[in-house]
């Protein structure tokens, strides 16, 4: 059996460098690696729709944002399956039967749920769709016999619940699902970027994201106006790198010939955080130089997306193919999984025929 990867994103929004530096950038790296006999990449909308279902508009207009962010990154359709989630119908039937599986208190007792449901309030009217949330994940994942799931340490409680899931349905049924196992970043440096307002967490709702999609004019907005070390008042102050947005982000995208082209006074990020902790060092020079990093960083992929919104249908054609493609995966899959579960009634004519030699015995 070969390697095969799956990964995706909710399209509740569009990208941002978080997801860029999170996974996005691994997933090209993945990708073009030659390892991987298949690389499925999912727009998971029928989960986002888990907790928007009030709001399908929201969520089918992001469809095409995270497709283009996906492609401008450099996720090549060639190489990589793009597919729509909803598109795929073997996986509510998976699901469906998954959950005869799980038990109401084990979904009750995964972190990454209660986590999730803590930060929606969902504390008291919980969406049955959110709530099972980690059986859908078992079916996309089993649909296409997954062997490696990239995710952040925060997404192995759904992972492992996927393992429970095919040890017990390949115990009581068959040797038919695949185990998957998962793919942790290598990066632990930029594991979450923080948003550029200080806050844990980059969001649409807080306005502190600087998107795959911006200009280059809001990015440079967006970096100079970012939060840094609020006691650091004059350039002679000692300065805190520690937990500064700022230094994050650097840690995350500086590389060593970037000091030479744009910060030649240092020759590492490391000189840049010991001048800036003993003061002397300002914040709109260390800004200046992040925002010459990101620019760099970013120019291909405004570059590659220009591109290809000229011609959108395109695009959508893409994800249609992959579905399709992906579907015929999935299709076999749920075949397997319906022979070994005995409930393949009329592909199974032995069946059929004992039946019918028991009725005539009679």
């Amino acid at each position: 059996m070969g390697k095969i990867i799956l990964t995706g994103d909710r399209p509740t929004g569009r990208l941002h460098i978080g997801h860029y530096v999170g996974s996005l950038k691994r997933r090209v790296e993945l990708q073009n690696s030659g390892e991987y006999d298949e690389t499925f990449i999912m727009i998971a909308d029928a989960q986002a729709l888990t907790d928007n279902a009030d709001n399908p508009e929201k969520v089918r207009q992001n469809i095409i944002e995270v497709a283009l962010d996906y492609l401008s990154c450099g996720l090549d359709p060639k190489i990589s399956t793009l597919l729509i989630q909803s598109q795929i119908p073997e996986l509510c039937e998976l699901s469906f039967y998954y959950m005869n599986l799980v038990t109401v208190s084990r979904l009750q007792r995964n972190p990454t749920v209660k986590s999730e449901i803590q930060m929606r309030n969902f504390e008291a009217s919980i969406p049955v769709g959110f709530f099972t949330y980690p059986i859908s994940q078992a079916a996309d994942i089993t649909a296409f016999k997954a062997t490696t799931v990239p995710v952040g340490e925060d997404q192995l409680p759904m992972l492992e619940q996927t393992k429970e899931i095919v040890r017990r349905f390949n115990m009581i049924y068959d040797e038919v699902l695949v185990e998957p196992d998962s793919l942790l970043p290598d990066n632990k440096a930029c594991l979450r970027l923080p948003g550029t307002d200080g806050k844990a967490k980059m969001s649409k709702s807080l306005n502190n994201c600087i998107y795959l999609s911006d200009t280059e004019e809001e990015t440079k907005k967006k970096i100079m106006n970012m939060y840094t070390d609020p006691n650091h008042i004059r350039v002679d102050d000692p300065g805190q790198v520690e937990g500064n947005p700022v230094f994050i982000y650097l840690d995350a995208f500086a590389k060593p010939e970037h000091f030479a082209e744009y910060f030649s006074d240092y020759q590492n990020l490391s000189e840049v955080k010991e001048h800036y902790s003993r003061g002397g060092l300002g914040d709109v020079k260390i800004k200046k130089f992040l925002n010459n990093v990101l620019q760099e960083e970013l120019a291909p992929i405004r570059a590659r997306r220009k591109e290809y919104e000229k011609d959108i249908p395109a695009v959508y054609e893409i994800l249609k193919k992959g579905s399709e493609k992906a579907e015929a995966v999935a299709a076999q899959t749920l075949s397997e999984v319906k022979r070994a579960m005995k409930i393949n009634y009329f592909e199974d004519m032995t069946f059929i025929h004992e039946q019918a030699k028991k009725f005539t015995q009679k």
